[in-house]
């Protein structure tokens, strides 16, 4: 096993609003880690937090905790999640594919992109999946060359990791369940990677289809931030799928669900906004760990991401 020193990089941001003090959990940052020293992964619920700004935090802040408590225990998420499903006609699948093609897809392609159009809630949220991307790339690079690997990138969103990935040499296979999402990455590639010259990268391959779907055989699959959107108990078939089409390496992150992270995603199902995706899920790394073992895979490497708002948890398995 490769030595990764740079595999992760924690940022952690500190405001002076008392909400702060009162979550921010007590982690020590470091620039240099080993990932036997680091616990297991997390994710966070960013999207419960991509349209708050300071002015949101600064009244959150000024309120007790007592008040906040109270405020939470009226929150009726799951409500919410039913109500969103009725709109689309389905469950978890319909409502994503519906948000990631509509309000959802213009939030996440400015946080995901370059523009200057963010708030400060999504500018860090930008920050911290351009730093698990980084991570992941960091993971497969450790291994050797990525010339001619084949990878599935499920989820592929924008493109922020299959177009890096075309760039090192790797051959690969990049679906997402919304079909803007899949347009705005095939742009963004086809301009990136400069087509026109003798050496460009191969360009990948794009579809539109849901992790349940797809098929083939590939030497890593990576699926990044997308567990969020699924309870675990699809979270358990969507993992053994995704197993299924890897040769050698399975790599997930997700939202870690721990005491401090559900309190977080609860504050923020109190400002749920008429465009904002209230349906996130946060999964146990234990969970995520049986779920593995049940078809035969281990984790080899785990890893976290954090900044303010975002917390994700990675992991890399492989067959047992």
């Amino acid at each position: 096993m490769a030595n990764a020193s740079s595999f992760l990089s924690s940022t952690t941001f500190h405001t002076n609003t008392n909400i702060s003090r009162f979550l921010t959990p007590k982690l020590k940052t470091t620039r240099t880690v080993t990932v036997s020293a680091i616990p297991p992964f997390t994710v966070a619920s960013a999207a419960e937090f991509s349209s708050l700004d300071g002015t949101t935090l600064a009244v959150i802040s000024g309120g007790s905790v007592a008040a906040l408590a109270a405020a939470i225990s009226l929150t009726d998420p799951e409500r919410r999640r039913k109500l969103q499903a009725d709109e689309v006609g389905g469950g978890d699948k319909e409502v994503v594919r519906e948000y990631f093609n509509n309000t959802g897809f213009q939030r996440w392609k400015k946080i995901y992109g370059e523009t200057d159009e963010v708030n400060r809630v999504q500018r860090d949220i930008r920050l911290g999946h351009s730093k698990t991307v980084e991570n992941v790339l960091q993971m497969l690079k450790d291994e050797g060359s990525l010339k001619g690997v084949t990878v599935c990138d499920a989820g592929c969103g924008t493109g922020s990791l299959s177009i890096p990935l075309a760039k090192e040499g790797a051959v690969v296979s990049a679906s997402d369940i919304s079909a803007a999402m899949v347009a705005e990455a095939e742009k963004n590639a086809k301009e990136q990677l400069q087509l026109a010259t003798e050496n460009a990268p191969v360009l990948p391959k794009f579809e539109v289809n849901d992790l349940e779907s797809l098929n083939g055989k590939y030497d890593t699959v990576v699926c990044l931030d997308v567990l969020i959107h699924y309870p675990q108990s699809k979270a358990d078939g969507m993992i053994a799928h995704l197993a299924s089409l890897a040769e050698n390496r399975l790599i997930l992150s997700f939202a870690p669900k721990t005491f401090y992270y559900s309190l977080l995603k609860r504050i923020g199902e109190l400002f749920p906004g008429p465009s904002k995706a209230t349906r996130a899920y946060l999964h146990a790394e234990g969970d995520v760990e049986r779920a593995l073992k049940k078809v035969g895979w281990k984790i080899r490497k785990r890893g976290l991401t954090t900044t303010q708002f975002y917390f994700a948890r990675l992991v890399e398995a492989v067959p047992e």
